[in-house]
This record gives C-alpha cells, structure tokens and sequence, in this order.
C-alpha cells in the first residue's frame, strides 16, 4: 500500500510493530495494509479510536513459542521451532492452520494469524483468529520422521488447545496424514476423543468437501465478482500457481464451471499445457505419487515444463501466460508489480487469491488502479478453507455427518455471503469493487464491536 495514504495513526502503530516485533515484514505488510484501507470508516466513526481498537487489536491476545526435539531415522536428534498465535477470541474460539515449512518464522505466523482474524470474520461464523505451525519441512522425510515431529509438537500444543479454546486445522505442509498423527497424540495424553483438530481422516470425524474447499471457494468468489460485472467464468482461460490441494481443487472447480486452467506450479518448476491440465495425472503426481511436475511430461509431451533454475528473476512464468483470470495459490507474496503488469497486459481482468496475501503490495496497488479490474483478496477470497472447517466443528459437535453436495452448497452460500458483504461494504463507503477496503473494513466492524461489547479485556 501506497504511504502517501496513510493516517498519523498508521505511521504510529507501525512504528511501535517495528520496535516491539523487529524483523516481522510480512506482519508489517499486513497490518499496513488493513490500517490504511480503515481510513474511511475510523474518519466516519469515532468509538473506535475512542476503545484504542488499533492498538489492541495489533497485539495478539497469547504468543506461544516452543522447542520441539525428535529422533531421525539415523538415530539423530533434532531440534525444530514451533509456534502458535491465538490472536484474538472476540468473536469465538482461535481458528487458524498449522503450516509446517523451512520458511516458518514468527513473523510468518503472526501475519497468517492477523489475516486470519479478519477472514473468520468475514465467514459470518462465531471463530476467533490464531495461527501456528513449525519450521519442519516434511518433504524428504520418512513417514516415521514424520509421525514422531507430529507427535513431539503435538505433546507441547495440546497444553493450549480445545474443542471450545482453541482448534487448528492443516496449511502448507500439513494434511490429513499430519492432522492424524497430532490427534493421535493429543488423545494419548489427554485421554480425550474431542474435534480439537479440523482436517480430519473421513472415517474419524472430518468433513467430505474440507479439502477442496479453499480452492472450491476461491472460485466461487472469482465467479460471484464476474458475475456482478455481466460477466462468467465460462470459457475464461485460468492461470493457477500452486500443486497442493488449494491448486488442485481451484483447478477442479474450474473445470466443473466451464473453465479452461492451464496452468500449475510447485516448488521445483512451473506446468503450462496450453490442452488444459490433466486433472487426473495432477492429482496422480501430487496426491498419491508426491512427485515433481516435471513428471508431468511423461503422459503429456506437448506441455511446457519451465524449472525454477530458468525462470526470470522478475517473477513466475505462470504470471506470462495470456489469461483471463489468475488464482495465486502457493504462498505469499508470490505475484509482484512486474507480474501484475505482465498479467494486465496479456489480458487478464480478474484476479481471486487461494493463497494468502501472494500478492505483494504494490501489486495490489496496480490490481486496484487498473480500470474495471476485479481483484479478490485472499481473507476473503480464500476464507472457503476456515468456512468449512466450521461446518465440520458443526459436525463434530452434532455427531453428524453430511454428504458431500450438503457441504458444498453451504460453502457456496458462505462464500457468495462473503463476496455480498464485502461489496456492499465498499459502495457504501463509496468505493465500488474496492474488495480489500469492503473485506477489511466488514471484518475489522464485526471483530471491534465485539470488543467494545465485552469490555477492556
């Protein structure tokens, strides 16, 4: 975000973050840009600053760091990081992912964790905002190295976790193998059998369409944009970066809506099959094989494999290809300004996050000063995930379970309730199609007036 726009109120509170959290810029970065698209609505409404709700919605309510050890296949004994921001319970217990990755750091964590807030908020479900995870990489490792880092981070968390407290679920680097051995572990030690985990094995308590939802959902807020404007997803060529299950289930709902994706990337190199990319070999390489994309080529010799040692410094290859709408859904800050502009000039008008906040801020800024584009945030865009995490607590808590069209159609009603809210909440703020300001400004109203309801706590 642009500093030209910015209040005295910003320049003082990211001061403070600079001096009390040294080092944290994607934290920064995120916390900027919610400060500044506030403006309207602090100027307009005064309680707010009157209760300090900046100051004390910045901070997280509880920080957790810990040492997690474990034994390797060798007999060696490692020592990892982990951690865990509860960062506000306002609204409900603290939902958010655990991501275990080598990139994991506090700064990382407090940023998902503040995005994460304004996104449980924007689901309309009773959900705090909190985030976790490690710097274990799981890739490489043996499925016993896995299971006993699982089940060593596990024997320091489930202290500050439960069913009405606090109630992870999975991110980068944690699916339902992770999920299952931590549950495992926290049933161990507390003796208990209880839905403090979501992301869940289908056969022991989680929910059909909880994997595909992120992606599913982010799709279903590019069309609701689209649709808005008189326009479809139908026929649209998509650019999707990512190979893990947002990728692959944006991917999948693309093609049920009448799409055309091209496109797919992991951490190895980038896949353009001009056809379409074959979703089955995708899931095949991705899902059960856990390979690279270059393999790929093997069943489709006619795609482009570009490997990451020849990609342009300037930006990812997916962000080259001609498109119409583009779904960043690998990490962050992963689409700058060149690709931004390299995306516009090949004709992409929309742009709907699975990830979050891949795109930098002057991306955005660029997204938002082109005429008649369509750009989604990722708490809102991406908010499918923690949506149906709820449903699946709902399921939990109910002993219940619901097929998997049930659980799609609410999504789809979470997420086209999502995209309401955060449009009407930009015109009325005379900023139409502003989906960040309406995101920010709907999440931050909810979540700060439940502050101000239950006191100075």
């Amino acid at each position: 975000m642009k500093e030209e726009k910015a209040m005295p109120y910003t320049a003082k509170t990211m001061e403070y973050l600079k001096r009390t959290s040294p080092a944290q810029s994607e934290f920064y970065q995120a916390t900027q840009e919610v400060l500044i698209s506030l403006r309207p609505l602090l100027d307009k409404e005064k309680k707010y600053e009157k209760h300090n709700i900046i100051e004390r919605l910045v901070e997280p309510e509880r920080q957790i760091m810990f040492k997690i050890t474990w034994v390797d296949d060798n007999g060696i004994v490692q020592v990892n990081k982990g951690y865990r921001v509860e960062f506000n319970s306002a609204l409900g217990p603290y939902k958010g992912g655990l991501r275990f990755h080598h990139s994991v750091n506090a700064g990382i964590i407090k940023f998902l964790g503040f995005e994460q807030i304004f996104k449980n908020a924007l689901t309309g479900l009773q959900l705090g905002g909190g985030k976790g995870g490690s710097n274990f990489n799981p890739k490489g490792k043996s499925e016993g190295e896995i299971m006993r880092f699982c089940q060593a981070f596990m024997s320091e968390l489930y202290r500050h976790i439960g069913p009405t407290t606090d109630v992870p679920a999975g991110d980068i680097g944690v699916g339902a193998r992770e999920i299952g051995y931590m549950f495992g572990q926290y049933k161990k030690l507390t003796g208990r059998y209880e839905g403090i985990l979501t992301g869940k094995g289908l056969n022991w308590g989680g929910s059909l369409a909880r994997k595909e939802a992120t992606g599913y959902g982010a799709v279903y807020f590019a069309q609701n944009m689209l649709e808005a404007s008189g326009n479809s997803l139908e026929g649209k060529t998509c650019v999707v970066s990512g190979a893990g299950n947002v990728a692959i289930y944006t991917i999948e709902k693309l093609y049920e809506l009448g799409a055309h994706p091209v496109s797919a990337s992991d951490s190895r190199g980038t896949i353009y099959d001009r056809a379409g990319i074959n979703l089955e070999t995708l899931k095949e390489l991705k899902e059960n094989r856990k390979v690279s994309l270059s393999h790929y080529l093997d069943e489709h010799p006619s795609a482009i494999y570009t490997p990451t040692e020849l990609y342009d410094t300037k930006m990812n290859p997916v962000w080259t290809i001609s498109c119409d709408v583009a779904f960043p859904c690998a990490t962050q800050n992963e689409l700058n300004l060149n690709a931004a502009k390299e995306l516009i000039k090949n004709g992409c008008i929309c742009v709907s996050e699975g990830a979050n906040m891949p795109s930098t801020a002057d991306a955005v800024d660029c997204f938002q000063e082109t005429k008649n584009f369509l750009y989604g945030p990722g708490k809102a865009a991406n908010a499918g995930g923690v949506a149906t995490s709820q449903l699946e607590m709902s399921q939990n808590a109910s002993m219940q379970s619901w097929d998997f069209q049930t659980v799609d159609n609410k999504l789809k009603k979470i997420m086209q309730g999502i995209y309401v809210s955060c449009s009407e909440t930009a015109k009325e703020y005379n900023s139409a199609n502003n989906f960040v300001l309406g995101a920010n400004i709907a999440g931050f109203k909810k979540v700060a007036d439940a502050m101000i309801d239950q006191g100075i706590v």
